[in-house]
């Protein structure tokens, strides 16, 4: 080989090779999750394929049994039925979860009180109290509301203080030294500072709730998605199970979406949602 090919060739080796770029509709494609999705169906339908469909229906099968209770109205009033009953008992628990949080990580003599009681009666299930929920609150919308917020308040309370507990001594004895009162540290030092762990909590809570709807509408609700699965066992209509817990997963997935869309724009200054 001549001089003159043997330079071209280690020019060649010498410079960086062009990556190949990824198409950018297969990169939306990968960040909107529809090829997971996508696969997820793919692999249920093979399963369903070589199994009984009253042991593993089809997504066609789970498909039109949605439209089946679809058509008398029944599914998008258990629908709504749960949704308002979850996030009735969200919002509440986490009013009450927040400020409790906020003082028991505040207040060192609270906190000693308090401390050993909430960390004892937060391992026993909601699904625990179902039985003396009904007798205190009656079988109504009361009992199904006060286990939401049960299932909800010690995630919140014990998220909600850590993030007190977790602020540097330093910001508050700063905050003191340029005259602060201790209510003004409270909504300028402490709240803005726990924030991220508030909103992690409530998100948490938002799982629990929805573990704890499904049960309460099993045992002792005549409407609702809980109720529509444990009904179905009757009729052996797998379909309508496996309804109830996709129509479970997506109104759980929507409400995290726009709780974590209400983060980033309402709360984004205080940074509670990491890009």
């Amino acid at each position: 080989m001549s001089v003159l090919g043997q330079e071209i060739i280690k020019k060649e080796a010498s410079q960086p090779r062009k990556k190949k770029k990824v198409p950018a509709f297969f990169k939306k494609l990968v960040k909107s999750g529809m090829i997971a999705w996508a696969i997820v169906l793919l692999i249920w339908s093979m399963a369903a394929s070589f199994s009984d469909p009253q042991f593993l229906p089809s997504p066609l099968a789970v498909w039109q049994g949605a439209i089946d209770l679809s058509k008398d109205g029944s599914l998008f009033l258990y629908m709504w039925v749960s949704f308002l009953r979850v996030i009735t008992g969200w919002t509440l628990g986490n009013i009450v979860a927040i400020p409790i949080g906020l003082l028991v990580g505040r207040v060192q003599v609270i906190r000693a009180l308090f401390d050993p009681i909430i960390n004892f009666v937060r391992f026993i299930p909601p699904l625990a109290f179902i039985t003396l929920f009904m007798l205190w609150f009656g079988i109504g919308e009361q009992s199904k509301i006060f286990l939401i917020m049960y299932a909800t308040f010690f995630i919140v309370v014990i998220n909600t203080m850590t993030g007190v507990l977790a602020i540097e001594e330093d910001k508050l004895r700063s905050a003191r030294s340029m005259g602060a009162s201790e209510l003004q540290i409270m909504f300028h030092v402490i709240i803005p500072a726990s924030l991220p762990y508030i909103f992690t909590g409530a998100k948490l809570a938002m799982g629990s709730s929805f573990m704890a709807i499904v049960g309460a509408e099993m045992v002792a609700a005549n409407e609702g998605i809980g109720y529509m699965i444990w009904n179905a066992r009757l009729y052996f209509k797998t379909d309508w199970i496996f309804v109830g817990l996709v129509i479970l997963g997506l109104m759980g997935f929507i409400m995290d979406r726009v709780f974590t869309q209400f983060g980033k724009i309402v709360l984004k200054r205080y940074d509670v949602v990491k890009k």
